[in-house]
């Protein structure tokens, strides 16, 4: 084969593969080890968002208008009916210490063989020198004044206020659960949210984000605000799973946690706000909360106290604020909330 010289027509070479060359057509090469961007997305701007935002974004200030003297009432009725007291319990036990006792035996605790255990139990009044100051401790877990304390003592039976001699840290700690539950109870009942001019920034949904790792995140999401989203829970991720998959949703949000809703019992922050389409379902606007268990028996008091407070929020909005009413509810599965709008 000639030698040809290709030398005069190289830089015509270069041209034409320069041409044709393009880095679009490379594979992307990307560092896994590095947390995933997550900024918000088109359906942030879209309508059906902004629409169930101007529903849910107004702040609002609540009152309790109520006496004492109710809530003395039913904390004594509930003390009386169900305060019950765990008497003190003591175990003995009977040993005898081995044929050899050696250096690592005994800082093994290996040095006495064990016999016999018994477990008694004190069901007589404590003799004891320790002094307990039961209004002031009642008063520091309820937050009641030492007046409206003394009130639900003096009222209580006198044989169930003996309890306490039998073991009063007992004594002290049902009774502080039982008589916050009648004052979360008495709370609801004059519980009232009057909505106000204040609103929510937007920038409640940026702020926070470059500190939150979403490298481990799960995949990109179609009708979320954000490409990706946390969960807390195996409830979470199926609900977002199974959210993000439903063709009746059109936009939805993890609601972040500036949003706050203000309850007696401290703020609380709702879980998600959902727009389905409109004519799909009965309640095109959403927000629900997720839990792994829809059972009162589960849930601790604050948390039950926070969603009955959320349910009046929400209620009052609707009637002074939102020209088509918002849902609120308490769900434990996609399932279950779609049982809800339709």
């Amino acid at each position: 084969m000639a030698n040809v010289n290709t030398m005069p027509i190289a830089d015509q070479v270069f041209q034409l593969i320069d041409s044709v060359f393009s880095e679009s057509q490379l594979p992307q090469i990307g560092d896994d080890r590095r947390p995933k961007k997550n900024p918000l997305n088109a359906n942030f701007q879209k309508q059906e968002f902004k629409a169930l935002w101007d529903r849910i974004n107004r702040k609002a200030a609540y009152s309790v208008d109520f006496d004492s003297d109710e809530l003395v009432r039913k904390a004594i009725a509930e003390l009386d009916a169900h305060l019950r007291v765990t008497p003190l319990q003591y175990t003995i036990q009977r040993g005898e210490q081995a044929d050899q006792a050696t250096f690592d035996g005994i800082k093994n605790g290996e040095a006495f063989v064990l016999k016999a255990t018994e477990t008694e139990t004190n069901t007589h009044s404590i003799h004891s020198a320790v002094k307990y100051d039961l209004i002031g401790k009642l008063a520091e877990g309820t937050q009641l004044t030492r007046r409206t304390v003394a009130d639900i003592l003096r009222g209580m039976s006198v044989a169930v206020f003996a309890r306490f001699k039998t073991n009063p840290e007992s004594f002290i700690a049902e009774a502080t659960r039982l008589i916050n539950e009648q004052k979360a109870t008495v709370l609801i009942e004059h519980l009232a949210y009057d909505p106000v001019e204040d609103k929510y920034d937007l920038d409640i949904f940026t702020a926070g984000q470059t500190k939150q790792d979403f490298s481990k995140a799960g995949d990109k999401l179609k009708r979320h605000i954000y490409d990706y989203v946390l969960t807390d829970s195996n409830v979470e991720r199926t609900f977002v799973k199974e959210l993000d998959t439903c063709s009746e949703v059109v936009v939805y949000a993890k609601l972040p946690r500036g949003f706050l809703i203000p309850t007696p019992v401290g703020d609380y922050n709702p879980d998600w706000a959902i727009t389905f389409k409109d004519g799909a379902v009965k309640h095109v606007y959403f927000v629900a909360e997720t839990k792994g268990s829809m059972s009162s028996m589960v849930l601790n008091e604050i948390e039950k106290t926070k969603i009955k407070c959320a349910r009046k929020f929400f209620d009052g909005i609707n009637k002074k604020c939102a020209p088509e009413n918002v849902r609120y509810d308490v769900v434990n599965s996609f399932g279950k909330l779609m049982e809800l709008v339709k």
